[in-house]
């Protein structure tokens, strides 16, 4: 790949991860704390998400693969989604905050969804230059995470108003991005084709489909971190949470870029087990220390596995899921993988999450919301133990049956 390619494609990937970090990682103190929503509307709120991963697909498989080229699409769904998001700083009562932010992460998750495909277009060799550009989606999550703490924004609504702010620049930055035509232009539409179930037949072989539902499952608890990590970090009074989280954005960085040759010695299998297992190692930390805060290294070792957590998961699936698909179905591949993950895992992990924080809540002597940390981090640390050792069993690593599979995964 041309450096400016890579420029161009690094410019892309920070701006998309800077609008997303800029609200997701605190929203739920601002919820919690601000606008007193109770655990379940808390995990409602990250489930829209999860419910725009789930609906974004059938939109990409179909319009980006077959009729608009992809830049102008991703162009028009940030745009939409700087409005949308100024709307949502101006809303205090959840019956009106949660729809708009349900149409917000349609669009967000949408464009997301192109991101990815965007790039892998463009990719000369994904398995190698894949990772190498989503380093700059750390970089961005961090640098969000820094300047929302800087500008002390993690309990007010103008950390919507600055994404919304960001999510405007990268719509107009999207109209400069490289062309890229959709690959089943002119193809005849079906059922099949608008519901996008043409990357179901990748399921018939069972290593595909034990990757697909241990996604799906390490998904539920993962959702515990995104949805209670800022609020957790808040009730125990660590500084400037937001700007400590992106530690984790620093172990992305690292493992990205190790993420190829680790590749070449682990396989697919082992990296993904890496990953599960790093899931458990970190919730098992994080309950160790809600009831040792003296402990510290115990917090900052479990922010600073994310590298793992994250990039052996996702990144790592994308990749995956590029190779077994032919380039007809490509998009609607990266879709289906989306929605089992970002979006239905993620969907019963936040309700979940929302649900357990809630039966884990008190109120404390001065009148305020604390929660017992401990109990709520062993949920997801016992779901991600048995899922490591479910995985470990089933899943059987070959090379995927595609034109592609000459290259390896």
């Amino acid at each position: 790949m041309a450096p400016t390619m890579y420029l161009r494609l690094w410019l892309m990937v920070f701006l998309q991860y800077y609008v997303w970090s800029t609200w997701y990682v605190t929203m739920g103190n601002y919820l919690t704390h601000s606008l007193k929503f109770p655990g379940e509307q808390v995990g409602l709120a990250y489930g829209t998400v999860a419910i725009g991963a789930m609906i974004s697909p059938f939109f990409v498989g179909i319009v980006a693969d077959r009729f608009f080229a992809t830049e102008r699409i991703f162009a028009f769904l940030h745009l939409l989604g700087a409005a949308l998001l100024y709307v949502v700083s101006t809303l205090d009562d959840f019956a009106a905050f949660y729809p708009v932010l349900i149409a917000y992460t349609i669009s967000y998750m949408a464009a997301h969804s192109l991101t990815n495909l965007l790039t892998l277009h463009h990719c000369k060799n994904p398995a190698r230059e894949f990772p190498l550009i989503m380093v700059m989606g750390s970089v961005g999550w961090a640098a969000a995470g820094i300047v929302v703490s800087w500008l002390k924004l993690e309990d007010s609504r103008a950390m919507f108003q600055l994404a919304a702010g960001a999510a405007a620049v990268l719509a107009l930055y999207g109209l400069t991005l490289p062309h890229t035509p959709p690959k089943g232009a002119g193809a005849p539409i079906s059922p099949r084709v608008v519901l996008g179930l043409d990357a179901l037949r990748l399921l018939k072989d069972r290593s595909f489909a034990t990757f697909i539902v241990c996604s799906f499952l390490i998904c539920v608890p993962l959702s515990f971190y995104f949805s209670w990590m800022d609020a957790f970090m808040n009730e125990l009074q660590i500084p400037h949470p937001a700007a400590t989280l992106t530690i984790g954005q620093a172990s992305d960085v690292v493992f990205l870029i190790l993420l190829p040759l680790l590749l070449l010695e682990l396989g697919v299998k082992g990296i993904l087990l890496l990953g599960i297992g790093a899931w458990a190692f970190r919730f098992g930390l994080f309950a160790w220390f809600s009831d040792e805060p003296s402990a510290g290294w115990m917090l900052y070792l479990g922010i600073a596995v994310h590298g793992m957590c994250y990039d052996f998961i996702f990144v790592m699936g994308r990749m995956y899921v590029d190779k077994w698909a032919t380039a007809d179905i490509r998009g609607a591949a990266q879709g289906f993988h989306a929605f089992v993950t970002l979006g239905a895992g993620m969907f019963v992990g936040t309700w979940l999450a929302g649900a357990v924080g809630e039966r884990y809540k008190y109120v404390a002597s001065n009148g305020h919301d604390l929660h017992h940390w401990q109990s709520i981090w062993l949920v997801p640390a016992v779901m991600s133990v048995v899922l490591f050792l479910v995985f470990a069993l089933l899943f059987k690593d070959k090379v995927p049956p595609t034109e592609n599979a000459a290259e390896g995964v």
